[in-house]
Parts: structure tokens; sequence; C-alpha cells
């Protein structure tokens, strides 16, 4: 049978338990030091039993009343039961018994604190960072950034950090919080700066390599950022993070081949997230490998099946490919999950369009200009099905509508124009025409993929002629 490792220590607490009873009761017992009463005020803080352990607190000071450790211990009882001003009065008396405990300020900068009086402890401590060096100057620091959290003067815990580091170069929880905090203050050149110091005393830190990556990759300088990272994945080749965004980098800089390498080792190194393999189908994507796109982004939205936006992305993969009832199936789910997003709608529009599926389409594209009315997408898809359809009378009232909503916009005019010359009213389309090509020529184009045998009217080429000699 197994001995239990931790039964020295129970059978000591029971001991000193045992005869600090005896002590209470006044009964004969043996000598408790100032160590024993530690242990018993231990005990009973490790069950949350703050009033026994705050009564044996008291006994102790009786016992050793100028002990410092014990009033320190008394105060931060005290703050655990919310006895605040109580815990700054005890405190005033550590500071006459022993002024160079590191304890006795951070105590009272978080009596401060729960007392809402930010400024005092930010004196205090200020005050304190002359009285001590090395480990103990360093925990001040990080005390003083956590009060500069709390009440939100981030570019000074910026500073409490860089502090430390040019102390520590090697702390790895300063290393660790800069460069979020950089990232937050948009301090990045000073960050390079730091880091590189760093990096020429401690050639080795992957923490520092990966904080000036960092920093490279906030200022958009994403070919530095991407050496930085791979000096930091050199020193550790399990370097999840780095991976990670040296990936997000090589996309910055469109070499998705090299961010699919990275993104791929990320899979390798840490448990697997819906934002990993989205960003590798988005590399896919981008290099028009459709079926390996539609692959990660369904591996994605197996992880999170309530984001729609991967459906739609899956959708989007058989547009690209010409897939238009691959496409519906995928974006009636994006619906079903998410109805109020207009791309979504915008897009089945446009495949149903393709189906020659013209109802359908009308009621989607309704959809995109009651969801976004003051955007133009939505009228411009609306008004062109309509006249694919050849409801001209109907594409003409909501040019008409369009416009009274969002302004007479060239392209409409344009769309007017076609409509009027589908009516055979070319007086009228001619009218329009020439107003559209006189506030924007190069939407011209638009109109012609409507119907290109516009062209074949000469009165509609004599009017563009006319434009292009000016």
């Amino acid at each position: 049978m197994k001995e239990n490792p931790y039964q020295p220590e129970q059978d000591e607490i029971r001991e000193l338990l045992k005869q600090y009873s005896a002590l209470k009761n006044g009964r004969k017992h043996s000598f408790l030091d100032e160590d024993c009463f530690e242990k018993i005020i231990d005990y009973y803080d490790g069950k949350e039993e703050f009033p026994h352990a705050l009564e044996a607190v008291e006994i102790g000071i009786e016992q050793y009343p100028f002990s410092s450790v014990l009033h320190i211990r008394k105060a931060d009882l005290l703050i655990a039961t919310r006895k605040y001003a109580e815990a700054l009065k005890v405190l005033e008396k550590v500071e006459l018994l022993d002024s160079n405990d590191i304890n006795l300020y951070i105590l009272k900068t978080d009596a401060y604190l729960a007392l809402d009086q930010q400024e005092k402890a930010v004196v205090l401590l200020q005050e304190a960072l002359n009285h001590f060096e090395g480990r103990e100057r360093i925990e001040l620091l990080f005390e003083l950034a956590d009060v500069y959290d709390d009440y939100e003067e981030f570019d000074k815990i910026f500073d409490c950090l860089r502090w430390i580091l040019e102390q520590d170069c090697e702390n790895e929880e300063a290393l660790y919080k800069i460069c979020f905090w950089t990232d937050f203050t948009g301090r990045n050149e000073e960050s390079i700066r730091l880091h590189q110091n760093i990096i020429e005393e401690n050639p080795y830190s992957e923490l520092a390599w990966f904080n000036l990556a960092a920093a490279y990759q906030g200022l958009k300088l994403y070919e530095k950022a991407v050496d930085a990272y791979k000096y930091a994945v050199a020193i550790d080749e399990k370097f999840d993070y780095a991976y990670r965004n040296m990936g997000d980098a090589f996309i910055r800089l469109r070499k998705y081949r090299e961010a699919i390498e990275s993104l791929e080792r990320v899979l390798e190194l840490s448990k697997p997230e819906d934002v990993i393999y989205e960003a590798i189908g988005h590399c896919y994507d981008k290099q028009r490998q459709f079926a390996q796109a539609r692959f990660y982004y369904r591996k994605a939205s197996h992880l999170n099946q309530d984001d729609s936006k991967l459906i739609y992305k899956i959708a989007c993969t058989y547009l690209n490919e010409g897939q238009w009832t691959n496409a519906v199936k995928q974006l009636e789910s994006a619906i079903r999950i998410q109805g109020k997003h207009p791309e979504y709608h915008l897009a089945l529009g446009e495949c149903k369009v393709q189906l020659m599926e013209f109802r359908e389409a009308i009621q989607a594209f309704g959809t995109v200009v009651r969801l976004r009315q003051k955007n133009i997408s939505g009228w411009e898809a609306l008004v062109r099905c309509l006249y694919l359809a050849e409801l001209y009378k109907e594409a003409l009232e909501q040019v008409q509508q369009a416009m009274r909503v969002i302004g007479e916009k060239p392209l409409l005019t344009f769309y007017m124009s076609a409509i009027y010359f589908a009516m055979g009213k070319s007086k009228e389309g001619l009218i329009h025409l020439d107003k559209a090509l006189a506030r924007s020529p190069k939407l011209l184009k638009k109109m012609i993929a409507l119907n290109p045998s516009l062209l074949q009217s000469q009165s509609i080429v004599d009017v563009i002629a006319r434009y292009r000699k000016r």
C-alpha cells in the first residue's frame, strides 16, 4: 500500500492545532513560535475559514506584538474579508515595524484599489520603487501595471513592462504581456527597438523574436515579420503561435502556398480550430482551387456549426465553379441560420438568375433592397433581373423607386435608358443615355452587358461615338 506523501505535513498540522487549542483554552501547552502561528493561519486560510484564521492571527500577535509578518497576515485576511479600512490601519503599524517588507506595499495597493483610490495606489508604488531593487522592484512594477490597467492608463502599462524588460530581458511574464499591450497601444516602433536590444543580449529568446515579428506585423512590414517568426520557430519548432501569425503575414503578402504550410503546422501542434481551417480554405480560394477551399471551409463549419459565414463561403466556391444548384443549397442553409445578411440573398438571387428562375431571383433581390435600402447593389440586381425576365414595366418602376431612395446614380440612368429601348421608347432611351454618358461614360459597359444587341442600333452608336470624340 502506497504511503500518503502528505502524511507528515498532516501529522504536523494536527499536532499544531492540538497545541493551539490548548493555548486558547488556557491549558498546558507546548511553545508556539511565529512560524507555527503562520502554519495555523495558512491552514484556516486555505480552508477559507477566515474567522478562525483571524482569531489565530490575533492570538499570534498577542504572543508576538512586534511581528511584522503576523501583522501582514492580519491585513491580508482583513482585505480577504473586505475590511479595507481596518487593513490599512494594521498596515500603518507594519510600516513602523518593518518598512522594507514589500508585502506592505502590495497589500496597501490592494486596499486602495478596493476603495477605488487608484491615485493613492499609484503614488504609493511609485515611491516604493525608489526603495527596492532586483526582483522586488520588478514585482512592484507588475503591481503598478495592474493598477494602471484598473483605471485604463494603457500606455503606462506598456511603460511598466518596458522597464521590467530593461532590467530583466528574460522575464517571461513581461515578454508575454508586452506583446498584447504593444498591439493594443500601437507602440510598435518602441517595441521593435526594445526587442532588438533584448535579442542582442539574448539571441536565443524565441519570445523576443516573436514580439519583434508581431511589432513588424503591426506596422504592416510583413516581410520583416516573416523573417523574425522564422527565427522564433527555429529556436522553438513547436511555437504554434509563431506559425499562426506567420501564416497571417504570408496571407497579407499573398503568398498563399507558404501560408498554407505555416497554418498546417499549427494544426499539427495544437487543437484544431475553425479559424485555422477557414484561413487555409481562404488560401486555396485565392489560388482558385475551389474544391480544396471547400474541404477546409467544411472542416471549419463542423467545428462551428452556427457560423453562417462559413456556409456562405462554401456556396461562393460553387458560384465560382458555376455549380448553381449546389450553391443554392448552401445559401439556403446559411439563410436559415442568419437570414438578415444581404450578401446571402444577393448571391442566392444571382444563382436563381443563372438557373432562369426569375420569380425566386426577384424575391431574393427584393429582400436585399429591404435589408439595405441605401445601397445600390441590391437595386441594380433587382432592376437587372426584372429586365432579363422581360418585365420592363416593373423594371422601370423599380429604377424610379431606386432613384427616389438613393438618388439619380449614373448606373440607374443607364439602366433606365436600356429599359426605355426595350419598351420601344427610343426617344426617352436616347435622352437618358445622353444624360448617363455625360456623368459617367465608363459605366456604359454595364448597360451593354445587360443587352449587347443595343449596339446594333445606329442612333445609340451615334450618341456613344459623340462622347468618344469628346
